[in-house]
Formats: structure tokens, C-alpha cells, sequence
């Protein structure tokens, strides 16, 4: 018990430092609850806050679920299957009335998932598919979609040679169902994937030290598929030293601020839009009426259904866009996603 209190601990001072947590610790202090007992919680599981998009993912959720009469608790593990599995418990010993996660790894959250389901727990899979998990809900992006959106844009600008897919980590189900969309693009062109890399735990210094070696031997491609935007600048940045001057067409996405500056710098092909808001807060929005106990039926914008290997769930589809230099001031600046003086700093 003195260990698992360490490692919560240890997570929690972690989660403190970032903006969304703020936000959560103001509206999770024990005054306010004394004053709002009516009030339903939620409990939010990520596996890390460092990626900039969870974070903006995170706030949308906290203040969508904060307009809907309901308070978050929000548990960050640092990119620790261990710790997530800890957190999960202790959302569940504190009373939560629905639990959302982002799965560090698709298959390591079964037994949490189990235990809050014979709580009359409702979990909701968040972007990252729950392998082998009684889940509720799947909530996501139509991460297959994003591959083929990634391959198309590639292979427009390099439409044979060699294709190097550098992704995330095979934990990550994403990065099988972007690989299934690479994969079946190139498979209809002249173009060739040579050489294929997980990114274990989205360390982009393991990225970049594989790019730098494959171009050290002289493997140059014509082209890098990578898994998000911060793996791809990771490879622009090898590119960069050691292969200066080479054309070599990069995808990227997540829509990342250093993924559009790169764009507009004409280093990076394509990156993915993905329209995170609406993810986040219609994610909130079912999460709160599970919660209030309504059934996955009655919830808005399910629209399909997946097999995780513990049957058929249930899924809210939303759809990516292919962002280029030629279209990001349309789908990125107008939407609001980023500023033209961020992107174009």
C-alpha cells in the first residue's frame, strides 16, 4: 500500500503541473463538493499530458463537462501502464459515476476496465482503442483514415521510390489502424514501403537516432510516413543534418504547432487535421449522460462499430483532413486551431 501511494503520488504531482489539472483541482476541492454534493463525476485516465494535443484535448473536456453541471477528476500517468492501472482503481474508489481513458497500452487496462464495469462503472475508450476490454464506448478519430490521408498526399508528391514509415509505438492501436491506411495506398502505386520503425513510447529521440542512422548508411528515401507531428520534425531534424538538401516529402499529424510552422516552411508534406474539439466535447457530453444513467443508444453521433476482441462496441466516428501549406490558413487559421502569427512565426 506504502508503494502504491508513492507511485499515485508521484503521478498526481506530475498531472498538477499542467494547465487541464489546474482546472481540475479547482473543481475537485472538497468545499465544493460539500457545497454541490448533486454534482456528478467523471474521472479522466491519460497515459501523459506531455504531447501538446492532450493537452488541448483535456481542457475541451474539462470545460465542456464543467458547463454540463459535472466535475472531473483527471489522472495523469506519465506514460506508465502501471500507474494508469493504479489510477483507474483509485477513479473507481473514489466514486466516479463514468470513466474515460487514453490507454497508454491497448491491451494492459483489462482487468481495471472489468473491475469498474461490476461497479456499474460506464468506460468510454478515448481515441485509443481498449483491446480486449468491456468497454462501453469507443470515442475517436478514424485513425485508418488518417493513414490513407497520409500515403495519398505522399505519394501525389512521390508517386514511386522508397517509402520509409517511421510510427509510434505498437501499444499505440492507432498506429495499426494507420498502418492498415499507409499500407493499402501504397500497395495500389509504383512506390515501395522499405523500411518499417516503432517509436517506442513516443520517444522522438529514439525517432530521430534511427532516421540519422538509416541516412548515415545511405538509405535515403523518397519519402517518411511518421506517426505525429513531433516524430516527424524529429525527422526533419535528421533530414536536416544528414541529408541536407535531399527532397524528401514527410507526413506528420495532430496539426501540431511545429508541424504547421514546418509546413509553411515547406520541411514537412502533410500533416492531419483532426477535429479535437468536437472529439473532446462530445466525448464529455456522453460521458455525463452514461454518468446520469442513460445507455450508449440514447447518446448522439454513434454512427458504427468495432470488434476489440471482446465484441462488437460501439463508436463515435469523427473524420481527419489532410492539411497542406496550400490549405492550412483555410482549415487551420480560420477554424481557429492555431493563430496565423503561431503558424507563421
Amino acid at each position: 500500500m506504502k508503494k502504491f501511494s508513492t507511485v499515485l503520488g508521484a503521478a498526481l504531482i506530475l498531472a498538477l503541473a499542467t494547465s487541464c489539472q489546474k482546472q481540475n483541482n479547482e473543481s475537485s476541492k472538497p468545499s465544493e463538493q460539500e457545497k454541490s454534493p448533486a454534482r456528478i463525476t467523471i474521472g479522466f485516465s491519460i497515459d501523459t499530458l506531455a504531447i501538446e494535443r492532450w493537452r488541448r484535448d483535456c481542457d475541451v473536456f474539462l470545460n465542456t463537462a464543467k458547463d454540463l453541471g459535472a466535475d472531473v477528476i483527471v489522472q495523469n500517468s506519465g506514460n506508465s501502464v502501471e500507474v494508469q492501472n493504479q489510477q483507474i482503481a483509485y477513479l473507481i474508489k473514489r466514486g466516479v459515476k463514468a470513466v474515460v481513458i487514453v490507454p497508454k497500452d491497448a491491451e494492459s487496462l483489462g482487468e481495471s476496465v472489468r473491475l469498474a464495469k461490476s461497479k456499474g462503472i460506464p468506460v468510454i475508450s478515448y481515441d485509443r482503442l481498449l483491446r480486449n476490454s468491456p468497454i462501453d464506448l469507443y470515442v475517436t478519430i478514424d485513425s485508418q483514415a488518417v493513414g490513407t490521408l497520409m500515403a495519398q498526399e505522399l505519394l501525389r508528391r512521390k508517386p514511386r521510390g522508397s517509402f520509409f514509415c517511421i510510427y509510434g509505438p505498437k501499444e499505440d492501436f492507432n498506429m495499426t489502424l494507420i498502418r492498415l491506411g499507409v499500407e493499402a495506398e501504397i500497395q495500389k502505386s509504383k512506390a515501395a514501403i522499405t523500411y518499417n520503425y516503432w517509436t517506442n513510447g513516443w520517444n522522438y529521440d529514439l525517432s530521430y537516432r534511427k532516421m540519422a542512422e538509416l541516412l548515415k548508411a545511405g538509405q535515403i528515401p523518397d519519402a517518411v510516413v511518421a506517426g505525429n507531428d513531433a516524430v516527424a520534425d524529429s525527422i526533419i531534424r535528421a533530414i536536416g543534418e544528414y541529408a541536407p538538401g535531399r527532397d524528401i516529402a514527410v507526413s506528420g499529424q495532430d496539426a501540431d504547432i511545429a508541424g504547421c510552422q514546418n509546413l509553411v516552411a515547406g520541411k514537412q508534406a502533410v500533416t492531419i487535421y483532426k477535429p479535437i474539439s468536437e472529439l473532446a466535447e462530445k466525448s464529455a457530453q456522453i460521458a455525463v449522460a452514461l454518468a446520469q444513467g442513460k445507455n450508449v443508444k440514447e447518446c448522439a453521433g454513434v454512427n458504427g462499430s468495432i470488434d476489440n476482441g471482446s465484441g462488437e462496441i460501439p463508436v463515435l466516428w469523427l473524420h481527419p483532413t489532410a492539411v497542406t501549406a496550400a490549405n492550412i490558413d483555410e482549415i487551420v487559421i480560420k477554424s481557429g486551431f492555431h493563430t496565423r502569427e503561431e503558424v507563421y512565426k
